[in-house]
């Protein structure tokens, strides 16, 4: 008697789940096993409209070198689970938070020129986290920190009220489409956050080339209540001396950009 054609049973097909995320490869998948994690937080922390769009760009061999070796030691990745004992990371150090750095020039410059101050420098673009590793290690800084994702998460969960001498939000991604100017990062919501983190007195500082985005910094700014700002006109402020002449910065100036500088205050009350 010939043998059964009938094939066996295939397989059960898992079917996912309506809510469940697999995030692409590039989030799970590190580039550097002892460097800056691809997504820190993960991608299901949170549903949230975020100002910042992660950018995959070459790393460059010095660059890739510094992550591997500085990583550990300057280094932290944002990913939510303590509040990060400022203190103890800055040796005792006011701090001051810089979000968004590019390439790491501006920040390993003011960080030179200020070494009694800290700077807690968050971005996710990979290679200008190495470029600035392996500027401070050039330069001697020990005043640098890099921060590895989402800043709101940093702030919110990570930093303790009032533990911030200052912060420095420099060309912000202006996002000019009308449809995405709710992915601007100075809203509102996040100066509420901001200034629950700054001491009193502390100042924020905020630079872009895109005026209609400096338009909104200022307005919304100086309708919010816990910041006043430094300047007795209500305007924007001259570009001060600590903050370096950027290469962005540069090649907007030579767009015929205007950069406008906009330091306020965290209220004392």
């Amino acid at each position: 008697m010939s043998e059964s054609l009938t094939p066996p049973p295939s397989a059960p097909q898992t079917v996912p789940e309506a809510n469940s995320y697999v995030p692409p490869k590039w989030r799970t998948e590190p580039r550097f096993p002892d460097g800056p994690a691809p997504d820190p937080a993960g991608s299901h922390h949170e549903r949230r409209i975020r100002s910042f769009q992660p950018r995959r760009s070459r790393v460059t061999t010095g660059q890739g070198e510094a992550l591997r070796r500085l990583w550990g030691t300057w280094g932290l990745d944002i990913d939510g689970h303590e509040v990060i004992d400022l203190k103890a990371l800055f040796d005792g150090l006011p701090v001051v938070l810089e979000i968004g750095f590019g390439m790491g020039e501006a920040t390993a410059q003011m960080a030179a020129a200020d070494p009694g101050t800290g700077i807690l420098a968050v971005d996710v673009h990979t290679p200008g986290q190495g470029n600035l590793l392996a500027l401070a290690e050039r330069s001697g800084l020990t005043n640098i920190r890099v921060a590895n994702g989402d800043a709101i998460i940093l702030l919110r969960e990570m930093l303790a009220p009032g533990s911030l001498a200052g912060m420095r939000v420099y060309f912000p991604d202006p996002w000019p489409k009308a449809r995405h100017h709710k992915r601007r990062l100075i809203q509102p919501e996040f100066l509420t956050l901001a200034a629950s983190r700054l001491a009193p007195g502390a100042v924020l500082h905020c630079a872009t080339d895109w005026e209609p985005y400096a338009e909104q910094m200022l307005e919304v700014l100086t309708a919010h209540p816990d910041f006043e700002n430094t300047r007795p006109d209500g305007g924007f402020a001259p570009r001060p001396d600590f903050r370096p002449l950027t290469r962005f910065e540069g090649q907007g100036l030579d767009k015929g950009h205007l950069v406008h500088d906009l330091l306020f205050r965290r209220s004392e009350n």
